[in-house]
């Protein structure tokens, strides 16, 4: 199995289906541009032609409509936007109408339309390019939402919801595409909603969403050298959710983190929260704990915007806390930082 990284693994997933499957093509704002959505679209126009990879005019809501008429005409489209955060235009068509054609229809209409929503912190994005927005997605029935970590969900995951006959929001963390992983070359299939282990443990349970499992994976090395064992559930697939995973886990330890990549209020922490809460009640030894977003819109400036994202330390906080710790001498660790390698917004 090779190593490659998250942006060739979509890149390879998208290859692959658009190989087996005339039907389907990719399109939006800027997918064939020379920074192919941040190298995810490279060599598609070039394979299968403008017909099957093209741009778009910037009018979301008429292009969110177009990939529905494809849809239910047979074809399967994917169509990217760059920003979530953009994709509140698109609001009326993917709520009132993706959402709800098959169930309108009685499941006489198909709907295969993948939407590939790009997510996360850049360089002082500020409030209208940083939101996640995953919540709101996953709240619709109707919709399917997936929020992939390592490469080798990101394809496997993709091929999935491309062959899937149900609308599927498809949600990519920009940090995680220069992230590395063993992918195989075959397109193999994830289903969706199947939670995974990212790391076994024995003492608390962090489940973690997008991004958050990358500073979750790095919290728990940390605590695995001070003798505490800490078990990462990644859910993948938000909507539907299958929480078989996460309440087996918190059941096993007593104690819950959830670290979500977004705001708490009405927000997917508080669901799983929620269920945990509901199912594993005789079994917890101390309330679940959350962390996410600060409860503000994002700052611009980068001190501010250091403050309002959760990161490795407010993990190993929330331990501390939760198991009544000392505080740990944390000054040797080095923790993710973008500082030096981003170099600007796109």
């Amino acid at each position: 199995m090779r190593r490659i990284s998250y942006r060739e693994a979509l890149n390879e997933a998208m290859m692959q289906e658009m190989e087996r499957d005339p039907n389907v093509f990719v399109y939006g704002l800027d997918v064939s541009d020379h920074k192919r959505i941040f190298g995810s679209t490279v060599g598609l126009v070039e394979k299968f032609g403008a017909e099957r990879c093209f741009g778009t005019p910037l009018s979301e809501d008429a292009m969110t409509g177009f990939g529905l008429g494809a849809a239910i005409n047979g074809l399967r489209p994917i169509h990217i936007h760059i920003r979530v955060d953009f994709m509140i235009l698109a609001m009326n068509q993917i709520v009132n109408m993706v959402s709800s054609c098959r169930y309108t229809s009685a499941g006489k209409l198909k709907v295969p339309l993948v939407i590939r929503a790009v997510i996360g912190r850049g360089w002082g994005q500020g409030f209208q390019h940083s939101k996640s927005m995953h919540s709101v997605f996953a709240h619709i029935p109707g919709l399917k939402v997936v929020l992939p970590t390592t490469p080798r969900d990101v394809k496997g995951l993709l091929i999935s919801a491309i062959r899937d006959d149900n609308p599927v929001i498809f949600m990519e963390h920009r940090w995680l595409y220069d992230t590395i992983g063993e992918v195989p070359e075959d397109p193999e299939a994830i289903p969706l909603g199947e939670s995974n282990i990212l790391r076994s443990g024995n003492d608390i349970t962090v489940v973690a969403t997008s991004w958050l499992n990358v500073e979750a994976l790095k919290a728990a090395e940390v605590m695995q050298k001070h003798g505490i064992s800490v078990e990462v559930v990644d859910p993948r697939t938000i909507s539907p959710l299958n929480d078989k995973l996460i309440l087996e886990s918190v059941k096993k330890t007593g104690h819950c983190i959830v670290a979500d990549d977004d705001w708490l209020n009405c927000g997917f922490s508080a669901e799983v929260a929620a269920r945990v809460s509901e199912f594993c009640f005789k079994d917890l030894k101390s309330p679940v704990s959350r962390i996410g977003f600060a409860a503000t819109p994002c700052p611009t400036t980068r001190p501010l915007e250091n403050k309002f994202y959760p990161n490795a330390i407010d993990i190993i906080k929330s331990i501390e806390s939760k198991l009544e710790l000392q505080p740990l001498d944390l000054s040797n660790e080095e923790f993710y930082s973008y500082e030096n390698k981003f170099r600007g917004p796109f």
